[in-house]
């Protein structure tokens, strides 16, 4: 065995306990060393470079796991597929400590990062530099910033769950409604879930975990999904101790082979009365800014709705007290059609000078596809002198697939009113001016 294969590494893990696979980390990941199946998401040893993009934003905390390993016993993704729960920690026996005393460590993980030391790989090149080509605000996957809005409120996280003092808490449906227009079997729903006498604080842009009941086809309990909050932070009644949440019924893969979602159609077809198991609350940095002079412009496609409807909400039950009157609301909305837009009803009543509402629809029948970002591009002239007003805060969340094409609408509109494209995205990524949430 040479001196590579006896050398330690602290190889980086995902805690499938706490993980409510939300793909930020695979999203994330420079190196592609994250992937996932159908149960579990996992780290690749030969892949991972420690370059640390993947742990801030991860909402949860799973991502950031580590364990001494010598390097030729590196647990392989196909092992991490199956785990229910993080392994323990080898023993020094196990590690075989005494093999050399001069044996290399491979990677420092997140222990050298708090130290405040550079993290070097085994052949002494800093990670920093081998990842510089990754690290710009305009590479995909890397444009949204993981810090929130500097008077953003402070956000409570992990209350309950595998790992917190409290395991997942029972919540009751309080109301279920249809939010789209009655005939499309791809129904979304406005669900409230009322918590009681447990506490469970939240804000505007935060998520939870649904933990659905039964069990997979191999007979383990299902893992949590991640569903946005779509009510604001006193509740989707003021003064309840409740929240809703905005649900789209799968039918289909990603692949469009038939298939019953297990969380989204549990959670479609619940009634009045019945209970839901939580966890959470989860994110940090997805959070509105409190600042009564901030402007905010939503970007969203589907389900992607709901945290903007949360921070809609809020503004709209502050302006009563006199504040934001001169603040933009800016919102960008696509769905495939009118019928297919969840709360089209209720976005028609919004005061016109509360908010700027900018709807986009692909599938209408004889009329062009337009997509958020042909509507965006459109509004130029309003959107760009937000782009470097530091009161200014993006927010997009949807489907995945929509991400790029609204980069590349934003770094148009920048461009044609003589910005610096690449100066504006890091300004805006480094004060928590750009959030992504996209899956």
């Amino acid at each position: 065995m040479g001196q590579s294969d006896i050398a330690l590494i602290r190889q980086h893990l995902i805690d499938p306990e706490i993980c409510i696979r939300c793909n930020t980390c695979e999203a994330t990941c420079p190196v592609g060393a994250i992937t996932h199946d159908s149960r579990n998401y996992v780290v690749d040893a030969e892949k991972c470079n420690l370059c640390m993009a993947c742990v801030p934003p991860c909402p949860t905390g799973s991502i950031d796991n580590w364990r001494s390993m010598p390097k030729a016993r590196a647990w392989p993704i196909e092992d991490q597929l199956q785990w229910d729960s993080l392994p323990d920690e080898l023993s020094p026996e196990e590690l075989g400590v005494a093999v050399q005393s001069d044996t290399t460590v491979a990677g420092q993980g997140n222990a050298a990062s708090e130290s405040g030391h550079a993290v070097t790989g085994s052949d002494g090149t800093a990670l920093a530099d081998r990842t510089a080509g990754h690290a710009s605000a305009t590479t995909p996957g890397n444009w949204g910033s993981t810090l929130p809005p500097w008077s953003a409120a402070h956000p409570y996280t992990n209350l309950y769950g595998p790992r917190s003092t409290t395991r997942a808490v029972t919540a009751t449906v309080a109301g279920n409604v249809r939010v789209t227009a009655a005939g499309r079997e791809y129904d979304t729903h406005h669900i409230v879930l009322d918590f009681g006498a447990t506490p469970f604080p939240v804000l505007e842009g935060q998520s939870i975990g649904i933990v659905p009941p039964g069990s997979d086809a191999d007979g383990r309990p299902h893992h949590p999904r991640q569903y946005s909050i779509s009510s604001p932070r006193n509740g989707e009644r003021p003064g309840y101790n409740n929240l809703s949440l905005t649900v789209k019924r799968v039918l289909t893969d990603h692949e469009g082979r038939p298939v019953r979602g297990v969380a989204s159609n549990f959670l479609c077809d619940l009634a009045v009365g019945d209970t839901v198991t939580v966890t959470g609350p989860f994110g940090a940095s997805f959070l509105m800014p409190n600042h009564p002079r901030s402007h905010i412009v939503m970007i969203c496609t589907g389900t992607g709705s709901a945290p903007m409807r949360a921070m809609t909400e809020w503004r709209r039950r502050q302006r009563s007290t006199g504040s934001f009157e001169g603040s933009k609301l800016m919102l960008f909305f696509g769905a495939r059609s009118q019928e297919e837009l969840p709360y089209f009803g209720p976005l028609q009543k919004l005061p016109h000078d509360f908010i700027d509402i900018n709807l986009a629809f692909s599938r209408t029948p004889g009329q062009p596809r337009r997509h958020v970002q042909d509507v965006m591009r459109e509004r130029a002239a309003d959107l760009a002198p937000l782009l470097s007003n530091p009161d200014a805060f993006f927010y997009v969340c949807g489907l995945k697939a929509m991400e790029e094409g609204v980069m590349l609408a934003l770094q148009e509109i920048a461009r044609a009113a003589q910005l610096d494209w690449q100066a504006t995205a890091e300004s805006m990524k480094r004060d928590g001016r750009l959030h992504l949430e996209t899956y």
